[in-house]
């Protein structure tokens, strides 16, 4: 394999994929990092396994809203109104980052897939999050929220998702901060989060494993991939739980302060490697 990656790596990836999918801190920019640290030749086979193992983090979404899905689908045929707003709200916010993905897909992995434009986005995003004042999570059943959601708000919540295609912003981050932006509670707000990387994440994987298949499995084994996917999926799980309760009792700030501390650390650790 031209990609030195075995099943302890595989191990080590699909847990940072895994926690830091769902919080405010990028999942891809602790996946560059952490292929950096490994050893692992940055390229395209590299690229395409950070994001193909995003599929532990859609499953985990699957696991813990599964109500919300079923009413998504069940708005699809027409059963219900409620899960056909949510349904077209999520697919609203998701078109801009996908028309943006698509487009310009390449020319973002040539000049952001690398370690010291991931350092600039977490410490711009860091300081964001230190100034952040939210609201708490408690409050009515997200989905009242969610279904007064307009069209135009999901668009907007969509465009913030779009600066997300900086390594190292945080696609959580800017979903959060756009529904935060159109008014929605912050309990909506993260659900809303999850519910749009369940599309995003899904609409990534298929996309990437369409356009690097061939070469992603010829640098990594099947089994390689489905320990960094296995790892994944449990590891976004707890993550995700934990989240939205460390955002009952205690905020944004935590992650803030972890951005700042990882673009230290890296750019130390950058500088002093040459």
């Amino acid at each position: 394999m031209s990609a030195p990656v075995g099943a302890w790596q595989a191990v080590l990836l699909g847990l940072v994929e895994g926690l830091t999918e769902f919080l405010p801190v990028s999942s891809t920019g602790h996946l560059l990092v952490a292929e950096a640290l490994l050893g692992v030749p940055e390229g395209e086979a590299a690229n395409a396994f950070a994001v193909v193992i995003q599929a532990g983090a859609i499953l985990a979404v699957t696991a813990l809203y599964p109500h919300r899905l079923w009413a998504m689908a069940q708005g699809l045929r027409g059963a219900d109104p409620a899960g056909r707003t949510l349904l077209r709200n999520v697919l609203v916010a998701f078109l801009p980052a996908a028309v943006f993905g698509v487009l310009f897909d390449d020319a973002i992995e040539a000049a952001l897939f690398g370690p010291w434009p991931v350092v600039f986005a977490w410490a711009v995003g860091g300081l964001a999050l230190l100034g952040a004042r939210p609201r708490g999570v408690g409050g009515e059943d997200p989905a009242d929220a969610l279904v007064t959601l307009t069209a135009r708000e999901a668009l907007g919540i969509g465009v913030a998702q779009v600066v997300a295609l900086w390594p190292g912003t945080s696609r959580s981050l800017m979903a959060l901060v756009g529904g935060l932006a159109v008014g929605l509670p912050m309990h909506a707000a993260v659900e809303f989060s999850f519910l749009l990387g369940w599309v995003t994440l899904s609409a990534a994987t298929g996309y990437k494993l369409l356009k690097s298949g061939d070469v992603l499995l010829s640098s990594f084994s099947m089994d390689v991939l489905l320990i960094g996917v296995a790892t994944a999926t449990v590891s976004a799980f707890l993550s995700a739980r934990w989240m939205v309760q460390w955002l009952e009792r205690r905020g944004l700030a935590v992650f803030g302060v972890w951005r700042l501390l990882a673009a230290t650390g890296t750019a130390l650790w950058l500088t002093s490697s040459g």
